[in-house]
């Protein structure tokens, strides 16, 4: 469901997408700035992230299948790290065409109307962003939240490009224009080896944050009182899904019922905590001696 709910959020910033690419390559036709120029570059990449994303989510959307018994939430990392290499292609590009203005400062012109168009499309950017990152921690997606830090680098490109074009305005110092450029096109490379980053650590089956792994330990530990143990608590994140699984090692003259309803309430107690994550008991004799040879899975300390 959650899925669903993001593509609607995703066909939001293609529709951004367009209509500011549309304004910033006026923009540019304008001016001939190639700080204008590194906005165009940017946006043509948002274009085509969100088009990525909607088929990542589409895909993730999809239900269980034979070949994917648990389901295919991790298409999101494909639509997240595809967007960090188009945020590198770029800043490439940007770089490729701001160099040799340094070496020979051209004019610009029309500044004013220019600088007008670039100032709309970023309040587009910037409004659509906010709205797609507030989605992405509410939905846990994180193609919605690469989009969205995407977006606002796009915003932030534009602030420090329209600021070096109002100083070269007042200044007549045209080689700030791809000075501003190459600075931007450094920017952006920053924020794509964070998102690259983020993709792999998700694809490795990364364990829960450790603000949800305390509140997993301190649902089991209301139960500790009644004599019961748990150990070999693991954790991991598949897009929007956390998958977490434990043994529940209980007194051995137990019915199978009454353990049966302890795990079932474990279960629903984390799920309502950590809504989105599926949760696997395994249930064990505490008298045991085999029950505790698996102790050592225990990953609960080791985010």
């Amino acid at each position: 469901m959650s899925s669903q709910a993001a593509r609607l959020y995703i066909l939001l910033s293609i529709a951004a997408a367009l209509i500011t690419m549309g304004l910033k390559f006026g923009a540019y036709q304008l001016t001939y700035s190639v700080g204008l120029f590194s906005d165009v570059a940017e946006s043509s990449v948002n274009l085509i992230a969100a088009l990525a994303a909607f088929g990542a989510l589409t895909v993730a959307a999809q239900p269980p299948d034979k070949e994917h018994t648990f389901g295919h939430s991790k298409a999101e990392y494909f639509s997240s790290g595809l967007e960090g290499l188009l945020i590198l292609v770029a800043a490439i590009s940007i770089a490729i065409t701001a160099i040799p203005r340094l070496m020979d400062p051209q004019p610009i012109a029309e500044l004013e109307l220019g600088l007008g168009l670039s100032i709309i499309a970023s309040l587009v950017n910037a409004g659509v962003a906010w709205i797609l990152l507030r989605a992405g921690k509410r939905l846990r997606s994180i193609t919605l939240r690469a989009d969205a830090q995407h977006l606002l680098t796009d915003v932030w490109t534009s602030v420090g490009v329209v600021a070096g074009l109002i100083i070269v305005k007042l200044t007549g110092w045209l080689i700030l224009d791809p000075i501003m450029a190459l600075l931007v096109a450094v920017h952006i490379v920053l924020v794509a080896i964070k998102l690259i980053r983020e993709t792999i650590a998700g694809l490795m089956d990364s364990a829960l944050p450790e603000s949800d792994q305390a509140v997993i330990r301190a649902t089991l530990t209301a139960y500790q009182a009644q004599g019961i143990v748990f150990h070999a608590l693991r954790t991991r994140v598949a897009g929007a899904r956390n998958f977490v699984s434990f043994h529940v090692l209980v007194p051995g003259n137990w019915t199978v019922q009454k353990g049966h309803e302890l795990c079932d309430t474990l279960e629903q107690s984390i799920m309502t905590a950590l809504p989105g994550t599926h949760v696997m008991t395994h249930l064990e004799p505490i008298e045991d001696p085999v029950s505790w040879e698996d102790a050592e899975l225990d990953r609960s300390h080791h985010p």
